[in-house]
């Protein structure tokens, strides 16, 4: 005999693992063609060797417009009324995971030999059809968490699951992509070193060509495969997302929950204003910009670091990795300290022992010894990735919460536009860092035309010092964030909470009334 499903009050199956692993699938999915964004600067400064001020120039208007976008997808979201079989944000999240198939690639087209102005045309217009289909699928996914349940312990269990997702979204590609598009360079025949350093002797054909500097063997990336990486990756997220479209349940009825009290247009600019005012919100937002300051702007920096520095380009993504793994700590043990301590609370803590990481960060660029400062590296992004695992695992619950107050303290929900114009700093975030860290790498010495293997020491090390800054930064911004903005603490959650229930309740039963 079939088991019959376990249905709540409103007769919706009722919340539990599925909802959970369906929309962890959902992040896995957008983090398949997210990864990559860090892969973007890489491969246009080491393989198409574009010069980093045109290149900090073209990913700063590109961003503008990624920023601007996400605002606007929003409140057509919010603004579309019409009936879907699957539902609204269902629908969206569809059309931009077909889109997604083949857009994650269309940014790594691999020209190499072309014109500068060929180059520049095939970036801007590969990464706006690229970030049109992501936004077009992130945007209502990342706005679904406030529709599938309205208990705030589910949400964060939402939140913890959203992570676990984008974890594995981002670990497979940060391990595995680095090992496929580096290689260790070998004697041809040709470039600038012919003579092993450590011996003197003539480089014979298919000799290791090593660093002069370290006596390591040098690398170089692969562009091609970046190509078909992208492809096969948009393949795998497209699966993910069908999987989350198919199996998880909206438990709010989308079409009762408007941006708009009034039923006019939306306002945006006054939707704006109301975000601005929104402490939780802005909070959550300058911490979620700090975030990617550290995870994203030094993403290029760091890979370049690890080529020239420590030539170790290829196993970068295992040491990477090894800031995320801390995060797990966190997941079966994360609903109890919110419970026990609060969402606010716990975050401020961790950005606390972030900002320890970052302190040790600095110290590795003084260490002479490669090999040791490498430990050193590593002893200040495991600690910056415990503080960062805890703000991770609550971060998308305490924007579920932002939205709640949004409707507690100006009677609109706008979870469409709360959560676009959160998207629209945290992009500018990831725009405007990443193009001022490449104008950076160039003052700093870096040149494109030299790749990795032609860069001095002083660059190279310079890198270590640029990279140590950033996450330093990163994790103090983190903490102004949370600690400082974000007014949601356990006490008031739980009286915005009690109070919005309360309305919920009345509009509900004066609905039946009538």
């Amino acid at each position: 005999m079939k088991k019959e499903k376990a249905l709540d009050s409103n007769g919706y199956r009722k919340f539990g693992m599925l909802d959970k692993l369906a929309y962890a699938a959902g992040d896995f999915g957008c983090n398949m063609s997210f990864a990559l964004k860090g892969t973007v600067q890489t491969f246009w400064l080491v393989y198409m060797m574009m010069e980093t001020g045109l290149l900090s120039a073209l990913l700063l208007l590109v961003q503008a417009w990624d920023a601007i976008n996400d605002p606007l997808i929003g409140s057509l979201i919010d603004n579309d009324k019409r009936k879907y079989k699957m539902g609204k944000f269902k629908m969206y999240i569809f059309v931009g995971a077909c889109g997604l198939l083949v857009a994650g690639a269309a940014v790594f087209l691999p020209f190499p030999n072309a014109s500068v102005v060929v180059k520049a045309i095939l970036f801007v217009l590969g990464y706006i059809v690229w970030d049109a289909c992501y936004t077009v699928a992130n945007v209502p996914y990342g706005s679904m968490l406030s529709l599938i349940t309205e208990d705030s312990g589910e949400r964060a269990q939402l939140s913890t699951w959203r992570s676990i997702g984008s974890m594995f979204g981002n670990i497979i590609p940060m391990i595995i992509l680095p090992m496929l598009i580096w290689q260790k360079v070998t004697y041809d025949g040709t470039g600038d070193y012919h003579t092993n350093p450590l011996t003197g002797e003539a480089y014979k054909i298919g000799d290791p060509v090593l660093d002069p500097l370290t006596g390591k063997q040098f690398e170089t990336l692969l562009g091609e495969r970046v190509f078909w990486a992208a492809l096969i990756m948009g393949v795998l997220g497209f699966v993910a997302f069908m999987f989350m479209i198919k199996k998880i349940t909206i438990r709010v009825d989308e079409n009762t929950v408007k941006t708009n009290e009034g039923g006019g247009k939306l306002n945006i600019i006054k939707a704006f204003g109301n975000f601005m005012k929104n402490r939780p919100a802005v909070g959550a937002t300058i911490a979620a910009m700090g975030m990617f300051l550290g995870m994203q702007s030094a993403t290029t920096a760091n890979t370049i670091m690890f080529a020239t520095y420590f030539n170790k380009a290829s196993m970068s993504g295992i040491v990477q990795m090894i800031g995320f793994l801390p995060m797990v700590i966190f997941l079966p043990f994360i609903k109890k300290l919110v419970n026990k301590f609060g969402k606010k609370e716990a975050s401020v803590a961790g950005t606390l022992v972030s900002i320890v990481g970052g302190v040790i960060m600095m110290i590795f660029p003084m260490v002479e010894n490669r090999d040791t400062a490498l430990i050193v590296y590593l002893a200040g992004l495991v600690a910056f990735g415990i503080g960062m695992g805890v703000y991770t695992c609550v971060s998308w619950a305490m924007m579920a919460d932002a939205i709640d107050y949004n409707e507690w303290k100006f009677g609109t929900r706008e979870e469409g536009t709360v959560y676009s114009l959160h998207s629209f700093f945290r992009k500018l975030a990831q725009g405007i860092g990443p193009s001022i860290v490449l104008l950076i790498m160039g003052v700093l010495g870096y040149n494109s035309e030299l790749g990795t293997i032609g860069q001095s020491f002083e660059t190279s090390h310079n890198m270590c010092w640029l990279v140590a800054g950033l996450y330093l930064f990163s994790a103090v911004v983190q903490f102004i964030g949370v600690a400082i903005i974000y007014n949601l603490d356990k006490k008031t959650l739980e009286k915005m909470t009690t109070e919005l229930e309360e309305k919920h309740s009345a509009v509900a039963q004066e609905a039946v009334t009538e």
